[in-house]
């Protein structure tokens, strides 16, 4: 097992930034990638980006390119999602997750990970 703890959330005006972390603990040498999700209020979950945990590799869901920024720290089991110029509609709890199976597409953990935190809370002002 894996257990994932999210921290960083808040509220922030549009425009402004935010940095999420998310440490991981347990089985860490089982996981092959971390990302990031979120949902917000009346809306299904969706991927935001992911991390290749070997290698580093990144992939980011189109509405975030360009002002999101996934990193990790190795020796710290720890992934970041850098946060910028953020938007009313980035409203939601972000959540943090972890695979423990290898794909070649990182496109493919979009679609959902094996380990999932609780989530922490990111509030837009407009």
């Amino acid at each position: 097992q894996v257990q994932l703890v999210e921290s960083g959330g808040g509220l922030v005006q549009a425009g402004g930034s935010l940095r999420l972390s998310c440490a991981a603990s347990g089985r860490t040498f089982s996981m092959y990638a971390m990302g990031w999700f979120r949902q917000a209020p009346g809306k299904e979950r969706e991927f935001v980006a992911v991390i290749r945990w070997s290698g580093g590799s990144t992939y980011y869901v189109d509405s975030v390119k360009g002002r999101f920024t996934i990193s990790k720290d190795n020796e710290k089991n720890t992934v970041y999602l850098r946060m910028n110029s953020l938007k009313p509609e980035d409203t939601a709890v972000y959540y943090c997750a972890a695979a423990s199976r290898y794909t070649r597409d990182l496109a493919r953990y979009s679609y959902g990970m094996d380990y999932w935190g609780k989530g922490t809370l990111v509030t837009v002002s407009s």
